[in-house]
């Protein structure tokens, strides 16, 4: 069964191929799946091979055969992202139209007590990691738009997945922030330096997205990343603030389940959950936005304020 059940699938994708970095599972696996059931060749770029070799045999099951493909790797690593972009182009005849910059983690800290390693941790997975991606990406799309010719309706997209807190901050997560942040500063350059070869680049910035990261922390759910393990969600004290418990292992369709919210905090009463991001990365990555570039989609039921 996929992660997500689109409410749409069509062929708006067809002979697209599309790289989602941490695309096995939460935003990423939705997004993964919303491209693949509109057309799109998909390679999982993810550090958890199991997961990857899982969610490449339920899109092909769903999808057909050579839907996707799996690229294992540390991406902080600094070769990751060349390679990842060589494999893409070998796995799916030179072709690449389409980059989902999804990977990362949260390594939450007051600035008072953070250490150098916990800020240069967020600023290599959201920030290093995508620059890197958009280097090995740069001559790609300058070849084939060369390619193209004079045809003008081919526009190839970049997305980064941003948040609420690169715009507003967030305490507890100044790192986080500061990379989302500048996340969003490198976004507005590419939209500028790409647009002569039709490449959009664009981000959203989530509100508050029911995903694993919004558990407490357990045993059941690391990455190794950086060369560290990570223990994937919130500490214990922050999660018992929020009021979050962890009584017993949740099921995947509670841990990515809508919450009900005041109105006051989310004026559309509920948090979001992965659908409502993919849905939202998905329209970035198709023709129906051809002509937006530069602009960061907000996707927050209406909230404001650093929440995610």
């Amino acid at each position: 069964m996929t992660i997500i059940e689109p409410r749409l699938q069509s062929d708006l994708l067809a002979d697209r191929v599309a790289i989602v970095t941490g695309g096995s599972r939460g935003i990423g696996g939705a997004t993964s799946t919303m491209l693949a059931a509109n057309g799109a060749k998909v390679v999982i770029a993810e550090v958890d091979a199991a997961k990857a070799e899982e969610s490449v045999a339920t899109l092909n099951d769903a999808y057909g055969a050579g839907t996707a493909s799996a690229f294992v790797a540390d991406l902080v690593a600094p070769d990751s992202c060349d390679r990842l972009v060589a494999h893409t182009r070998d796995t799916f005849g030179g072709s690449l139209d389409i980059v989902v910059n999804n990977a990362g983690y949260a390594w939450d800290g007051g600035i008072h007590s953070m250490t150098d390693e916990q800020f240069q941790a967020m600023l290599d997975i959201h920030l290093v990691v995508p620059f890197r991606l958009a280097r090995a990406t740069a001559p790609v799309f300058r070849e084939l738009a060369g390619a193209d010719g004079d045809r003008d309706d081919i526009y190839r997209k970049t997305v980064m997945v941003s948040s609420m807190a690169g715009q507003w901050g967030l305490q507890g997560a100044g790192n986080y922030a500061a990379a989302k942040a500048g996340m969003l500063g490198l976004m507005r350059t590419m939209s500028q330096e790409w647009g002569k070869y039709r490449v959009c680049v664009n981000a959203v910035a989530f509100g508050i997205i029911q995903t694993r990261f919004g558990l407490p922390q357990s045993e059941d759910e690391v990455i190794e990343v950086g060369g560290r393990t990570v223990h994937v969600g919130m500490p214990a004290k922050q999660a018992e603030r929020r009021g979050v418990s962890l009584d017993e292992k949740p099921t995947e369709e509670q841990m990515y389940a809508s919450q009900p919210v005041p109105n006051a905090m989310v004026p559309l009463g509920r948090t979001g959950n992965i659908r409502d991001a993919a849905e939202s990365i998905f329209w970035l990555c198709s023709p129906l936005s051809d002509y937006v570039t530069g602009q960061t989609l907000v996707v927050s039921g209406g909230a404001k304020g650093g929440m995610s």
